[in-house]
């Protein structure tokens, strides 16, 4: 029977097309599938360096480029193009399978032929080789073919290697980047090595006729479908199925068979961290399917995250992913608050009620006014989160020998008894008015769990954004499951911390040692706009979950597009109409209105920003509504974590609005404290700026923050 196949760059080109070309797409695709089940053939090109390639005419304009394996009936739908540009990229590029391997590769061999004569010029200029140090029974191990071997042999220089980047296959291209870096080859193999299929492992030597099977062992790259009605779903949100595919990189680290204990995944914005814990989330429900009694069946799987919004992501990405209703029924997604919430509220049998945010400020105000005793509430509040809570102090004595380090201002004693009666003072009134934080709630469920007075049906649990959590939430998470194999699989980026909390993963019972993956390629973002954001991180030091330095070294991205636009204005309002004019200018360009993200440092920025689109014919939704609206997400900058778009503006990027002098402790009542807060602030601005994917705008009014440089 015939198969239909859609490889990651068409689904990328789709996605970009303005609305009516997408509408012609699809009708010449519908056309094609029929062809495809019908066994019919395509139109062939002349002179194509490879013979498998055809077309498809979509309009006078615009076509398709489809790859029909002469081994029989299995077709690849691989670009979508402007006429000229399809012709060229049918006539230039050749399929090949890796040998090493097992996987499909792209190589534009009609550049690798232009570019030849000019290396073997430069060659012969010089003695020196950039790979001369390298033999070629290495390089044909580490999957170099002989087509790119001999050029390699040609390179006298790290230059003429970026510059065939995009003319040989990735895995390729990887594996000769290490080792020009000096990498020894089996450091480099053990990279090269994560291309491999993983749970799609080749068994025996590699065919490198089959090119069917490598598609099969590819899944980074290609998806099959299953009819029309698939095929109808993936493009109706382009977008979305973009996101879900997996590198094989990351595809190694989902998939697989088992780990001993709990494992951590670490590495920069858009390396793949989150759509890496959804398909090791679909898994480990797949695994569980069939395997338990009906009485234990339900909800094997917990995956979660710090806020409602990101959880809400997560099942949107989850369901897009998943489609068996059986394999759906083993995972639960909520996020940690409401996970606290759940656990407690089972223990009392009542609902707990919560109190954050200015009321809980107005709670500390008072119990300091009525003591009479010089601390400012900011600094009680933080005490108690970060010190008291964080370590589940219950005593006086526990808390006047318990460690404050990361804590700027000290405390002797007679102080720390001071802060520890305020502390209680202000639990006992939180009591009175039946009210609590949901930091408490995470204390009070973890040993609700820990004593069995609560038990909950999960088996694994997959942390996302675990970077946010506080030591009472991992200490909820770590009670939620028991301890053993695939128990806990934690995602995060410690260059991503937004909130005011570090943790220990040792100190709250979480070893991840001999288990923890760093990913250092970025597949969202392009290099030009990482190249923007990381300064903005600036030059501090980071500390990860496992108590090491967390760096990006290595941190790189292999896509390349417009440089990231910044846009000075005179006045907010002047800021507010260039905006929307930059905006209107996206949708022009067929840009999907749900594609473009709009995030401000404050939320009353957002939403005059929202008023300007909207009264400019722009419809726009909240980032944290549930809607499928075609509307422009506008938001803050908190509200954009763990999302991603194809356009993002970040507006207000100015002194005195970002970093938000609200958010920053007076540094003179606690250095520590203030030096803390402003990294805080710059991870914000990373955050926001790396959820684009291929467009960014940046705006200011006045004049530009510090941390634009």
């Amino acid at each position: 029977m015939a198969r239909l196949a859609i490889d990651k760059d068409f689904l990328d080109d789709y996605s970009k097309l303005p609305k009516p070309v997408q509408s012609s797409v699809k009708t010449a695709i519908d056309k094609f599938a029929e062809h495809v089940y019908a066994g019919l053939h395509l139109e062939k090109l002349n002179h194509c360096r490879d013979d498998r390639i055809r077309t498809i005419r979509i309009d006078q304009f615009w076509r398709g480029v489809v790859l029909a394996p002469d081994a029989g009936d299995t077709y690849s739908l691989i670009r979508v193009m402007p006429h000229d540009k399809a012709i060229d990229y049918a006539t230039s590029h050749r399929f090949t399978v890796n040998q090493a391997l097992g996987v499909v590769e792209i190589r534009d061999e009609a550049a690798l032929e232009q570019i030849q004569p000019a290396l073997e010029l430069a060659a012969r200029t010089t003695d020196n080789r950039l790979f001369a140090h390298v033999s070629d029974a290495d390089l044909t191990r580490l999957g170099i073919d002989e087509n790119t071997r001999t050029i390699a042999r040609l390179l006298t220089s790290d230059a003429h290697l970026d510059a065939m980047q995009h003319m040989i296959p990735e895995a390729q291209y990887n594996a000769l980047y290490l080792l020009a870096g000096g990498l020894p080859v089996e450091d480099v193999w053990a990279e090269v090595a994560q291309y491999a299929p993983g749970a799609y492992a080749q068994v025996g030597p590699v065919d490198t006729g089959n090119l069917v099977k490598a598609m099969e062992s590819t899944p980074g790259r290609m998806v099959f479908v299953k009819g029309n009605e698939d095929l109808d779903k993936i493009l109706e949100y382009p977008f979305a199925a973009w996101r879900i595919f997996l590198h094989p990189a990351q595809r190694k680290v989902a998939y697989a068979p088992h780990y001993a204990g709990p494992a951590q995944v670490t590495g920069g914005a858009g390396t793949g961290k989150t759509v890496t814990a959804l398909h090791r989330v679909a898994y480990l429900a797949r695994q569980a399917t069939g395997q338990l009694s009906v009485e234990e069946s339900a909800e094997s799987v917990l995956l979660t995250t710090f806020t409602r919004n990101l959880a809400d992501a997560l099942l949107t990405q989850f369901e897009l992913l998943v489609e068996d209703e059986d394999t759906r029924r083993q995972v639960e997604i909520r996020n940690v608050d409401s996970l606290a919430h759940r656990v407690v509220g089972q223990a009392r049998g009542a609902k707990p009620a919560i109190i954050e945010g200015s009321e809980l400020d107005g709670v500390w105000k008072a119990v300091v006014i009525e003591a009479g005793l010089p601390y400012a509430p900011t600094f009680l509040n933080r005490e108690w989160e970060q010190v008291i809570l964080a370590q589940d102090l219950r005593t006086e004595q526990e808390y006047l020998t318990a460690s404050r380090a990361g804590q700027g201002t000290p405390l002797g004693k007679a102080q720390r008894r001071q802060v520890w009666a305020l502390t209680q003072l202000v639990g006992a009134r939180l009591r009175a008015l039946g009210r609590d934080t949901f930091t408490q709630l995470a204390n009070e469920a973890a040993h609700a769990l820990r004593d069995g007075t609560v038990r909950l049906p999960y088996r694994h649990v997959i942390i996302d954004e675990a970077q946010d959590l506080h030591p009472a939430q991992w200490r909820l998470l770590r009670a939620a499951v028991p301890g053993g194999p695939d128990d806990m699989f934690i995602v995060g980026d410690a260059h991503q911390r937004i909130y005011d909390n570090h943790v220990s993963l040792a100190r709250v019972g979480i070893n991840v040692r001999g288990r923890s993956k760093r990913l250092t390629v970025n597949y969202r973002t392009t290099q030009e706009i990482l190249a923007l954001a990381v300064p903005a991180l600036g030059k501090a030091s980071v500390t990860g979950l496992d108590d090491e330095a967390d760096t990006l070294t290595g941190y790189r991205s292999p896509l390349h597009g417009r440089r990231p636009k910044i846009v000075a204005a005179r006045t907010r309002e002047a800021e507010y109409e260039a905006l929307v004019r930059h905006v209107s200018a996206w949708r022009d360009e067929g840009i999907e209105p749900p594609a473009i993200g709009i995030a401000a440092r404050s939320n009353r920025m957002a939403k005059e920003a929202a008023a300007a689109l909207n009264a400019a014919g722009i419809p726009t939704v909240s980032l944290s509504a549930k809607s499928s609206k075609q509307a422009v997400r506008v938001g803050t900058m908190h509200g954009m974590k763990g999302l991603e778009f194809q356009a993002v503006a970040v507006i207000g990027v100015a002194e005195g609005t970002v970093p938000a002098p609200s958010a920053l402790t007076d540094v003179a009542d606690d250095p520590v404290a203030y030096a803390q807060d402003l990294q805080r602030e710059r991870c914000l601005l990373f955050v926001a700026l790396t959820r684009a994917r291929d467009h960014l705008y940046i705006s200011y009014s006045g004049s530009p923050s510090a941390f634009l440089g």
